[in-house]
């Protein structure tokens, strides 16, 4: 069984930085595409940036030069840089894996 697991979600200051983590089990994680989505109460779950499978990143407009997604395939984690947030980033962070496999969700929220 397939299970992804996201933590690392929390408040934050706009201008700050937090980093979510997403533990994979029961599936290795080398040479499968990665994504991070987010999802504001009541809209779509939207695509965010990830990891093809030959090693290319790709960011959407939104967060491009402020998050960065790296992976380390030993420990099966997947991970989601985030800097200089903005109240806009406030939402449900979530992590999929081989285009299936989804995490929980965990919940960035950004404030003064």
């Amino acid at each position: 069984q397939v299970q992804l697991v996201e933590s690392g979600g929390g408040a934050a200051q706009p201008g700050g930085s937090l980093r979510l983590s997403c533990v994979v089990s029961g599936t290795e994680i080398a040479a499968k595409g990665i994504a991070w989505y987010r999802q504001v109460s009541g809209n779509s779950r939207d695509w965010i940036g990830g990891i093809l499978v030959d090693g290319t990143a790709i960011y959407s407009d939104s967060v491009k030069g402020r998050f960065t997604i790296a992976k380390d395939d030993a420990v099966k984690t997947i991970y989601l840089q985030m800097n200089n947030l903005k109240s806009e980033d406030t939402a449900v962070y979530y992590c999929k894996l081989a285009g299936r496999w989804w995490g929980q969700g965990t919940q960035v929220t950004v404030s003064s």
